[in-house]
């Protein structure tokens, strides 16, 4: 038995996921890294186990009843954890914040401003005191009725709705409305009204086109379909929806990103005539504080906000008690560089570098003292500058009494540890044990550490020969969030990487990347979202080798005599799944106040078949057998089946032979999504010049799987297609053909391109925020080695 005081937390038999009765020890009140490869387990180690552990015990204090209503991860699979403190998470959201979320709602100075204005704010003469909720543009008593507390409204016009007026109803004039079945209904309907559907739109009375295009009435009229001679069709009631009504329903209500878009380009954005853009109620707009409204404070730059604040005059005890509060939560934020941020900022236009230092910066303001802070890839994001400042805070935050145990790929943050744990040393299966634990100097004497040979001599970005670019691509001039009219040049045929601080307008320069440039081609966009919501989405589904898979089995003499089709063996149809679990392969169990727990399905035990689907084999394996399968032992086990053989020969390509071919897609991180996708689009038959376009593709990524990547997408590159990426790892942008670098700066002290051209030339660059560290990662003798090449 330790002694309580014991300075290590001390784990025992720690079996998560692919840990192998993983034992280790790790000191408190260090900053302490685990890393590895993707996929190695490290964040088993760090957050299924430490962290959930910690969880648990926490609950085990609160009362059943209040357990009910919070979210438990349950208890991991360990056999004892020994010295551990209260433990705070704060994992990468890969979910997108809503455009509700802003800067003050993360970081919570929203509510301090509102109640500022609520308590010490400055009223006209007889107007009733309002209450802190008034103050907010999220709640019924304080949005502004008009825009519904959004600060902007959306309007539409003739000449959007109708961009071609030569044109008849009958020929598409009205653009907006849908294409198919829908939109011939919507022109048999207002045929069936009486107007001339054949007439150009030009030639139609004004008040028509008014009628045709804004009317908020939907009459209802039978309608006479024109009869094909193949089909018969019978009159039917058709409800009538004007050009405007169809496009605003769909921007406000519907699921489908693609139909939002295009509802989008129908419609103009402006700040609302009503609230000014303040997204407020008059009574609320009334009231201000240092000569300003809320709506006025929140635009300012969080440091011209902190400046403000300081030299109110109001010296009343609420308002300095709130003004201090306010003060000491802005300064942690403005240290991290976010200072440029207004508390307005819609949190879907930041950065995910810049998220990430919102949410930690909130962290450090709460002076929580003696816990474990669990920490997964804070550096995601985040540009080498910005990674010092992020240096700096996860110090305070060990200076202040805590532990810090961090999930991390960047080898800055690894080489600032005072504790490294390197889980491996490969992935999945080949991975699950602890290969170092103690200081990081020490992992130099490690065999098969797969981070040492990056950590203390990392290799050069490997030299590659100039490449002839055919072409350029121009994007531009591109006014938007940050960007102010900039144009950039593209070369086709090239590897380019854009650069720049975080918030610095990377994604939304790659953004304005479309298939409608001249140049393009196809377009492929490969991002980190997650491949599926469900279990039941999993690698073999996403990619389609699972269909191939199928059709394995139901070409089987057992399937045939049977009479077992395809669908037979799909675990998402009823027919061969079974129906117990419907196909999910486990059951949830309801505990009440204990974290809800599942268990394999008493029918099948977590196959996710029945028992007659089982019998059916192929090579001495059924179905349920085959899924549970890695890609590498897949890939021998199918090796004379091109169908499935092409798709997982391009998995291994992108270094996922670890994972099982029935992973659900909730177990996959963003960079495996990633890869994934990647690997979907490598197996298609590459037709004609492709343009990829991916968004900080190495984040959540070992620098060994980083390798493994960038020598598939210079493949891609080889092969006459374009790849574009928006990168922090110098040594990916110093293997580039082209460097776009943006900044100087983030926010409003960015948006302009500060360089462009091959990286040597990028790395010398006067100014650029991106150049020194691009210069320590390319070799010494890079001019000489291999040229420049400008298009």
């Amino acid at each position: 038995m330790h002694s309580p005081h014991d300075p290590y937390v001390r784990v025992r038999g720690a079996r998560e996921h692919n840990l192998q009765g993983v034992d280790v020890d790790i000191p408190r009140d260090v900053l302490a890294v685990f890393t590895g490869v993707s996929g190695s387990g490290k964040s088993s180690l760090a957050f299924g186990t430490v962290y959930a552990e910690a969880q648990r015990r926490y609950f085990e204090s609160v009362a059943p009843y209040a357990r009910r209503l919070i979210h438990q991860v349950g208890a991991p699979k360990v056999g004892e954890i020994t010295g551990l403190p209260p433990a705070v998470p704060l994992q990468q959201r890969r979910a997108a914040p809503t455009s509700r979320s802003s800067v003050g709602t993360v970081t919570n100075l929203s509510n301090s401003l509102r109640m500022l204005f609520s308590r010490a704010g400055a009223y006209p003469p007889g107007a009733a005191r309002l209450d802190s909720d008034a103050f907010s543009p999220h709640t019924a008593a304080g949005a502004c009725p008009e825009c519904h507390g959004l600060g902007r409204v959306h309007r539409t016009s003739e000449e959007l709705l109708v961009p071609d007026p030569g044109l008849s109803v009958r020929e598409g004039a009205i653009a907006a409305w849908p294409g198919a079945w829908q939109g011939k209904n919507l022109r048999d309907v207002l045929g069936a009204l009486g107007y001339d559907v054949d007439r150009p739109w030009r030639e139609l009375p004004a008040a028509q086109r008014e009628w045709i295009l804004f009317t908020d009435e939907q009459p209802v009229v039978t309608v006479h379909p024109v009869r094909d001679a193949d089909r018969i069709q019978r009159p039917y009631q058709g409800t009538y929806m004007s050009a405007r009504r169809y496009v605003m329903k769909t921007f406000a209500d519907s699921r489908s990103p693609a139909l939002r878009a295009r509802a989008e380009r129908f419609l103009t954005s402006e700040s609302c005539p009503v609230c000014g853009g303040g997204g407020l109620r008059p009574e609320a707009l009334a009231v201000t504080f240092a000569g300003r409204t809320i709506a006025e404070l929140a635009a300012l730059p969080l440091t011209e906000l902190a400046g403000v604040l300081n030299g109110a005059d109001d010296t009343s005890e609420a308002a300095r008690a709130l003004i201090g509060d306010l003060v000491s939560r802005i300064a942690p934020v403005v240290e991290l560089g976010l200072g440029h941020l207004g508390l307005d900022r819609a949190a879907p236009t930041l950065s995910a570098g810049e998220l990430q230092r919102l949410r930690l910066a909130t962290q450090l303001r709460s002076g929580l003292f003696g816990v474990v802070y669990v920490l997964d890839e804070p550096s995601a994001g985040l540009h080498p500058a910005d990674t010092e400042a992020l240096l700096t805070l996860l110090g305070r935050l060990k200076a202040a009494g805590n532990s810090v145990f961090v999930v991390e790929h960047r080898l800055d943050v690894v080489r600032g540890a005072d504790w490294l744990v390197e889980v491996g040393p490969g992935a999945g299966e080949h991975g699950g044990r602890v290969l170092h634990s103690g200081p990081v100097e020490d992992l130099a004497k490690v065999s098969g550490s797969a981070t040492a040979r990056f950590l203390f001599d990392r290799p050069p970005a490997p030299v590659r020969s100039a490449r002839a670019f055919r072409d350029r691509l121009k994007v531009g001039p591109v006014s938007r969030h940050n960007l102010r009219g900039v144009t950039a040049e593209f070369p086709l045929g090239a590897f380019t990487a854009v650069t720049g601080v975080s918030g610095s307008g990377k994604s939304t320069l790659i953004g304005e990347i479309t298939e409608d440039l001249e140049g393009v081609g196809r377009l492929v966009s490969v991002d980190q979202k997650p491949i599926g919501r469900t279990p039941r989405s999993n690698l073999a589904t996403y990619t389609g080798l699972f269909d191939a898979v199928r059709k394995v089995f139901a070409a089987t003499d057992a399937a045939r005599e049977r009479g077992h089709g395809v669908g037979r063996f799909s675990f998402n149809v009823a027919g061969g799944r079974c129906e117990t679990c419907q196909g999910e392969g486990f059951v949830s169990v309801e505990l009440l106040f204990l974290p809800s727990t599942y268990a394999p399905c008493p029918e099948c035990g977590g196959a996710r078949y029945n028992a007659a689907t089982l019998e059916v084999t192929y090579r001495g394996r059924n179905i349920a057998q085959v899924l549970d399968l890695t890609v590498e032992a897949a890939a021998e086990f199918f090796a004379d089946t091109p169908a499935v053989a092409r798709s997982l020969d391009t998995l291994l390509d992108v270094g996922l032979g670890y994972l099982r071919l029935g992973q659900p897609a909730t177990e996959l991180s963003g960079g495996e999504a990633q890869r994934i996708k990647l690997a979907s689009e490598l197996q298609r038959g590459r037709r004609g010049h492709t343009l990829y376009l991916l968004d900080e593709p190495t984040t959540g990524l070992h620098p060994a799987d980083v390798e493994v990547l960038t020598r598939q997408l210079h493949g891609l590159v080889d092969a006459g297609h374009t790849v574009v990426v928006a990168e922090h790892d110098m040594a990916v942008v110093a293997g580039a053909d082209w460097v776009i670098d943006l900044g100087p700066g983030g926010g409003d002290a960015g948006g302009r391109v500060v360089a462009a051209g091959p990286p040597a030339e990028v790395a010398r660059t006067e100014g650029s925020a991106t150049a020194p560290y691009l210069a320590r990662a390319l070799p010494r003798d890079w001019d000489r080695r291999r040229g420049t090449h400008r298009p």
